[in-house]
């Protein structure tokens, strides 16, 4: 197993421009003003050849509202599942109280501890960090994560703190099975509709905060679960927003991180509030969605406080404002009592496997002939010849004489999805001419 580091500390220290720092790109959302980073966030690192699992936390603070204490417990249970702590100090600030409760919470692994005072930026603020001794953790690592100063030594202090490597045998490297591909399935929606809870639902833990203040998620988390149907990335996101309504830097950076994790995901796990019903916003993420190539599971939440009239509404809205995604499954659910839940792997089995479907040349050609003999392209273009170039999605490619008018190309694809029973998946159509 690849070592586990947590970097933890108060709010506002540094830690997730460390992480930054150690990991070589901005992967976490990174702003000078507290709070900004609520959930648990992992990422791959190494150093001198030595991988390791970088966590990036919350900031831990005593009191605070109901979020505050959530965001906390998602640290504290980082500390628990690692290997190694960097602990993070603001040398510019000296020790807090909160420093302080984080230290005691520490001391009882202070062999596996490492004191960050962070924001030392030259040797004029070398001489303050030494205060931090009075933590009870050892000498602290002088660095500056913005500028790189002393992250090296850091690290070259970290490996030596993380667990011995387990040599890997050395058997027939050709009999070893190859390792199953795994599939991502991103979670998104408007703010507030539910994606953290099942989220948490869905991988069994308390990873992402869940809170009914709107914008709780900041930056897109995962977790990679084994299905019966092989290893599963569930994606949260954060909740996205039309952009004239995003008044600030963090919720911006969020929304281009959502969209980062749809267009690299497999499938899209819409989720809509029911009690509210589908929104323009909805509608417009649900496009946007469609427009990567990705399929669709719709799924109506909190469909449990809904009474009757409430539940025929918002089943006319998604037949009227999300036709486009065509035979997209949708599934009636509650994210907070499980309610349904479990309908959902036999619905992400069906999205796979269409997705991943190939289909015999010839098969593919006689539809796209009887189609033509249906409704021929105007002009006198013609498809001569059609192959499935790709999977993930469907992707054919047709050799035509001439270019062929938009709007056929879109009967084309209806037609396709209907014979060869490819569900909702998406469909692409590469055009090539050619002479006849």
């Amino acid at each position: 197993m690849t070592p586990v580091v947590a970097i933890v500390g108060r709010p506002n220290v540094g830690k997730s421009t460390l992480l930054n720092r150690i990991i070589g790109r901005r992967e976490a959302i990174v702003e000078e003003r507290p709070g900004v980073t609520r959930d648990r966030k992992e990422v791959a690192a190494h150093w001198q050849g030595r991988p390791f699992t970088l966590v990036d936390t919350g900031g831990w603070l005593a009191g605070g509202d109901s979020l505050d204490h959530q965001v906390s417990r998602q640290s504290e249970r980082a500390i628990a599942g690692a290997d190694a702590v960097l602990f993070v100090v603001d040398a510019t600030v000296g020790v807090t109280e909160d420093d302080d409760r984080v230290a005691a919470l520490l001391r009882g692994r202070a062999d596996t501890v490492i004191v960050v005072a962070n924001k030392v930026d030259d040797r004029v603020h070398e001489a303050a960090s030494w205060e931090l001794l009075s933590l009870g953790l050892g000498d602290p690592m002088l660095v500056s994560a913005l500028h790189g100063r002393g992250t090296g030594d850091l690290l070259d202090r970290l490996v030596d703190l993380l667990p011995a490597e387990v040599e890997a045998d050395d058997g027939d490297a050709s009999t070893e099975p190859e390792e199953p591909r795994v599939l991502g399935v991103s979670i998104v929606g408007r703010p507030n509709v539910g994606k953290s809870t099942l989220f948490n639902r869905l991988i069994g833990e308390e990873r992402a905060v869940v809170h009914d203040r709107p914008g709780t998620t900041r930056d897109s988390i995962d977790t990679v679960v084994e299905t019966d149907h092989g290893p599963v990335r569930f994606i949260d996101t954060a909740g996205m927003r039309r952009k004239a309504r995003i008044d600030e830097n963090t919720e911006y950076y969020s929304m281009v991180r959502a969209l980062k994790s749809v267009d690299l995901s497999d499938v899209a796990l819409l989720v809509i509030d029911a009690t509210v019903g589908v929104t323009h916003q909805d509608q417009r993420l649900a496009e946007r969605v469609d427009a990567a190539g990705c399929p669709i599971v719709v799924l109506l939440n909190k469909w449990d406080l809904c009474d009757t009239e409430q539940r025929e509404d918002v089943a006319e809205q998604v037949g009227r404002r999300l036709h486009f995604v065509g035979e997209a499954p949708v599934l009636r659910i509650s994210a907070l009592t499980g309610k349904n839940v479990a309908r959902l792997w036999p619905a992400l089995a069906e999205s796979i496997e269409d997705y991943r479907t190939r289909i015999p040349t010839r098969r593919v050609n006689d539809v796209v002939r009887a189609a033509q003999v249906e409704h021929p392209a105007p002009a006198g273009a013609r498809v001569l010849y059609a192959t499935q170039g790709a999977t993930d999605p469907p992707t054919f490619t047709l050799f035509a004489n001439r270019e062929l008018p938009k709007t056929w190309l879109r009967y084309l694809e209806r037609r396709l999805r209907e014979d060869l029973s490819l569900g909702s998946t998406p469909i692409k159509l590469r055009v090539r001419r050619r002479s006849e």
